[in-house]
């Protein structure tokens, strides 16, 4: 099993560094590593009912639900008293989803249902049109549509069967955008916002635009902001200008980062991570405790015995053979690999490893704990 373990992190390091190596070796194009200052998307939420539910919905304990229900049948002309409504096949829910920064009016968005009480599966359910605010509280959309679960579930008698998450669903194409706010380019200055800040990312990226739009046009304010001063031949073409941009190639730099999941065992290691001098043995200590139950009876011939459970207890300990590798100045990625397979390292030994080299000061990279 340790084997299997190893051959998989091997796998995971080597497919590591043929990863980082591409991507450092080629430009990223301006679009995919910064945006537009002040043209992001826009949340919305709604709260509404999904119908048509079998028996899944939400309990009598949920009020609002049936509140819910109660309002819109009175809505429609249909006077009925709460008290009175018993109903298992409808469920609460929040509608979410996000508006771009320049969808009009017309444009359909995909929308997320989630349950918001306590029903079991929002599967075969039709959400009801429902009102999408934005944070102000104006009405931009309206929502509905037949539920996309991605899974399945059911059973009876106390048996049951689920595949998938049952009570979160998406409505694609289900929200209709009937009021768009619009959002106006700049036409003097484009300031453009790193994802992830870094002065020589910045640097790159101000003279790949002073080379494709002539010196002076681009200027990094700091390491996540690049202003551009947009050129007269582009004052009444902004969009063009932006097209232009958003296909420009720039060199990017990244962040030496050791990523550990200690829920899942899974470590990704950046290309440029380093090691300095350091040794590294690593060996298992294990202690295991069983205790097996005997039955101790009493003679035949004796008076008042009685038959008694005698636990038996047995402690093992057992200690693995550690070995001893020696990392060299500037030991690359491919070499950690190599040395952590020769140490027959399994995943979660592989966290220990990095962190202890991170805390002696021989790992040249930032580590990232998911």
């Amino acid at each position: 099993m340790p084997s299997r373990f190893v051959t998989r992190v091997a796998a995971v390091l080597v497919a590591a560094i043929a990863f980082t190596a591409d991507t450092h070796a080629g430009p990223a194009r301006f679009k995919d590593i910064a945006s537009l200052q002040g043209v992001a998307p826009m949340p919305l939420i709604g709260y509404g009912l999904v119908v048509g539910l079998n028996k899944t919905g939400d309990k009598q304990q949920t009020v609002f639900s049936v509140q819910t229900l109660t309002n819109m049948l009175n809505r429609l002309g249909v006077k009925v008293d709460p008290k009175e409504i018993t109903v298992a096949n409808i469920a609460a829910v929040l509608v979410t989803t996000e508006l771009p920064p320049f969808a009009r009016a017309g444009s359909r968005l995909d929308v997320t249902v989630s349950s918001a009480g306590d029903a079991r599966s929002l599967q075969g359910g039709t959400l009801l049109a429902t009102a999408l605010h934005s944070s102000s509280g104006e009405v931009v959309g309206i929502a509905e549509g037949p539920l996309s679960i991605g899974g399945f579930g059911g059973g009876s008698g106390g048996t049951s069967v689920q595949v998938n998450h049952l009570t979160v669903g998406r409505v694609p194409g289900g929200a209709v955008i009937e009021s768009a706010m619009a959002t106006p380019l700049p036409t003097s200055t484009l300031n453009f916002v790193l994802h992830d800040p870094d002065f020589v990312t910045a640097s790159h990226a101000t003279e790949a635009i002073n080379t494709m739009l002539g010196p002076g046009t681009a200027k990094a304010i700091d390491a996540g902001t690049v202003a551009v001063n947009v050129p007269d031949a582009y004052k009444a073409t902004v969009p063009e200008l932006m097209a232009r941009l958003d296909d420009m190639p720039v060199e990017t730099e990244t962040v030496a980062r050791v990523v550990i999941n200690e829920r899942t065992g899974t470590v990704v290691v950046g290309g440029d991570v380093r090691i300095g001098v350091a040794a590294v043995a690593h060996g298992n200590l294990s202690v295991r405790i069983s205790t097996h139950y005997d039955v101790s009876q009493p003679s035949p011939l004796s008076s008042g015995g009685q038959t008694t459970v005698v636990p038996n207890t047995r402690v093992d300990l057992l200690e693995g053979n550690a070995k001893l590798i020696t990392l060299e100045e500037g030991t690359t990625l491919e070499a950690v690999a190599r040395a952590l397979n020769t140490l027959g390292a399994t995943p979660r030994d592989i966290i220990a490893i990095m962190q202890a080299l991170k805390a002696a000061g021989a790992l040249k990279a930032e580590i990232v704990i998911l």
